[in-house]
Order: structure tokens, then C-alpha cells, then sequence
């Protein structure tokens, strides 16, 4: 059987045992409807407000400002879309030219109706200009700020404790979506006083399928979801228990042991980057390397195409990502790596690796292995190359 090694962690996870585990019996035993009014319906009530109390833990948040949703695409339409419909028509929205799609399209969507929209351009290494938004901002009214905690992409943090700062001075309301870091470093929305937060279970070892949106406490805004008294009146629609009670569980687990798979992911991509510089000519890492998520690694090999890299290295049962999952099949250079102005010769060639907890040394080990004959090979079946003509890339 041939060996898999899973380095496409930003695009999903594997669920954890543990999760599985607390998950079962709410599919065949405790099954009954959370908002019926009998006894055994009541009973499943219970573990729901546990899971959003461990929820709201993880972020350092009260349960009542947390809302479960299917995922982060609805958190973020929620969001956006919410806050722009309760402040009306013309409701300025800020957002950056790198954010996830589930951002970006809800708020063209917003222009198309008549809001004005500012996608804020980022860096070579893909940060964003805190002073940029500040004069964004600068006059206005009821403006709705959404800015990612962390490229899915890159890894690249941004200032988010800053950006912060800047909304409220401004009196904006700031969403963000921290899908990214969710278990990877520490989130707590006391200490970064954001309005809004998205997150979703399957990205930190939950099930597809089960996310949530931190609203604080005064914020105001129109439910998305219509149709029931679910979630204090702000999400209608039946209560997913099994989910809800497994994202609860991956909360807990990420929340106890997010210092040691810090420290361990780092050294595990540390090694990865280096090895990869060391054996493959021609490459550059994209992002923040001073201000990146413990388990991302982007790089782009000039000369070639990722997803030839990435059709290549599946046959050798290694998984990575060109790009967002949500924007697989295009074959265009992903919108992330072409704001940070990335050379044409190396932005077709850009890939992603990102781990996670269950990913070993003999995984790096092996990627090592694998990578460089690929790499040369590609290079060589390939019309382009350092005397070429880079506008081919275009």
C-alpha cells in the first residue's frame, strides 16, 4: 500500500478519535431535538450549552456571544452581510485583496448593491498597511471592517491586535475571520477586542460541516439564517448536536495542547524549508516569515507549474495545495500571491504545505525524498526557464 503523507491541513483536517468518539452517541442514542419541549429533547439541550461553553472558552469569550453555524462561509456572510444590512445602504466596508473568497464575494456583492467597498492592497510579503486602513476610515460612519487573522494561504499573521485598535478609535465594526489560526496560536477576543470572529471545526481536527460566529455583546446586526428561535433568535435552524458537541471537543483539545503542537509544527516546517532551499534551485518562500502560522509553508518554484508539482507529488501519495481548496480547478495564479506581487516566472509555480498535528518527522523525511527529482524533472519537460520570456507566464 502506498504511504500518504497529508500536507493540506489548511484545507482540511483529519477529524480526531476523541472527537469521534464524543460525537457517537448523538447519532443513535441522545438523538432527540434540542428545542422539543420533553424530557428526552431536554436532555440533548444540556450538552449543547456545555459545547458552547467550552467553545467560548477557547476564545476566551462568554457562551452567549457564541453563535454555531454549518461553517466559516456562513459565519463570514453572517458577518458582512449583517452588519452592512443593519446599517444600510452606502455602509463603507474595508476588507484586503488577500482575504478567503467566502470574504471577498459577499463584499463585491455588497458593491454591486450599492455599498462602497475597499479591497486595501497588501505587501511584498503579504501584510497590510495598518495606517491605510487607518486613513480609510478616517471620517467615517458605521463602516464595517473585515480582515483576516491569517492567510490560508501563506500563513502570513496580520497585526490584528492593531487593526483592532484602529476600528474601535474609528468606531467601525471589525469582523474577522480567524479560520486559520483556530488552534494554531492563541485566540482570546478580550485581549484583541474584535466585534466578530468566524471559525470553522474542520480546519482544527472537527468534522466538516460545523463552525461559529463570536458576535460581542451590543454588537448589531441582521440575522442571515431565517426560520426559528434557534440561537437566541440569530441563526435559525435545528441544532446540529453530533457537530456541535464534536467542534466542542476539538476546542478542548486544541485549547490543552496548543503549546506543544506550536513548538512542534514549527520545527516540522522549519525543517521542510530548509531542506527544500537547500535541494531545489530557483525557489522563494512567499509570505511573512517573521510573522506566519506555525504549520504553513508557501513556496513557489520559478519556471514550472504548482499544480503539475501537486499532480506529480499525488501519485507519490503526497497532498498539497496550490492554492484555497474553495478556488480549486481554476487555473489562474492564485489572487493571494499575485497581490504580493510575486514574479510571473515563480507565481504559476507557487504551492502550499501545511500540517498538522499528526504529521511525523518521516513525513518531512519523505517529502525530501520525493520532491527534488520532481522538481528537476518538471524543470526539464518545460519550454521555460531562466532565458525565457517571463511575459509567457502572464
Amino acid at each position: 500500500m502506498q504511504k500518504t503523507v497529508y500536507l493540506d491541513n489548511n484545507a482540511t483536517t483529519r477529524v480526531a478519535p476523541e472527537v469521534r468518539d464524543v460525537m457517537e452517541p448523538f447519532f443513535n442514542e441522545l438523538y432527540g431535538n434540542p428545542s422539543s419541549m420533553h424530557a428526552f429533547g431536554g436532555q440533548v439541550a444540556k450538552f449543547v450549552a456545555r459545547a458552547r461553553e467550552e467553545a467560548a472558552a477557547f476564545i476566551n469569550a462568554s457562551p452567549e456571544e457564541i453563535i454555531f453555524t454549518s461553517c466559516a462561509t456562513e459565519s463570514d456572510n453572517t458577518a458582512i452581510r449583517g452588519a452592512a444590512e443593519f446599517f444600510g445602504r452606502g455602509t463603507k466596508i474595508i476588507t484586503s485583496a488577500v482575504e478567503h473568497p467566502a470574504v471577498l464575494q459577499p463584499c463585491r456583492r455588497l458593491k454591486a448593491q450599492g455599498h462602497e467597498v475597499v479591497e486595501l492592497p497588501v505587501d511584498h510579503v503579504g501584510q497590510i498597511d495598518v495606517e491605510r486602513l487607518r486613513a480609510e476610515l478616517k471620517g467615517t460612519k458605521n463602516a464595517v471592517v473585515s480582515m483576516m487573522w491569517a492567510n490560508n494561504e501563506t500563513g502570513t499573521v496580520f497585526p490584528i491586535e492593531k487593526i483592532a485598535e484602529v476600528c474601535r478609535e474609528a468606531g467601525a465594526t471589525l469582523h474577522t475571520d480567524a479560520v486559520q489560526v483556530a488552534g494554531k496560536i492563541p485566540v482570546d477576543v478580550k485581549k484583541v477586542p474584535v466585534d466578530m470572529l468566524s471559525m470553522s471545526g474542520h480546519k482544527f481536527h472537527a468534522p466538516k460541516g460545523i463552525g461559529l460566529l463570536y458576535v460581542r455583546k451590543g454588537v448589531r446586526f441582521k440575522p442571515f439564517m431565517l426560520g426559528g428561535h434557534q440561537e437566541n433568535g440569530r441563526r435559525a435552524g435545528t441544532e446540529n448536536v453530533p457537530y456541535i458537541v464534536g467542534l466542542a471537543k476539538a476546542c478542548e483539545l486544541a485549547r490543552i495542547g496548543m503549546a506543544a503542537e506550536v513548538e512542534k509544527l514549527t520545527a516540522l516546517r522549519d525543517r521542510l524549508e530548509a531542506g527544500i532551499l537547500a535541494s531545489c534551485p530557483n525557489v522563494r518562500v512567499n509570505g511573512d516569515r517573521a510573522n506566519r502560522l506555525p504549520n504553513t509553508l508557501n513556496i513557489s518554484f520559478e519556471y514550472i507549474e504548482g499544480e503539475a508539482i501537486a499532480y506529480h507529488l499525488s501519485d507519490l501519495g503526497i497532498c498539497i495545495s496550490t492554492g484555497s481548496a474553495c478556488a480549486s480547478g481554476s487555473l489562474d495564479p492564485s489572487h493571494v500571491i499575485r497581490a504580493m506581487g510575486v514574479p510571473f516566472i515563480a507565481v504559476h509555480g507557487s504551492v502550499r504545505f501545511s500540517l498538522s498535528r499528526y504529521n511525523t518527522d518521516e513525513d518531512i523525511d519523505y517529502v525530501l525524498e520525493k520532491l527534488p527529482p520532481v522538481i528537476k524533472n518538471l524543470r526539464e519537460l518545460s519550454p521555460f526557464g531562466p532565458d525565457s520570456d517571463p511575459t509567457t507566464f502572464k
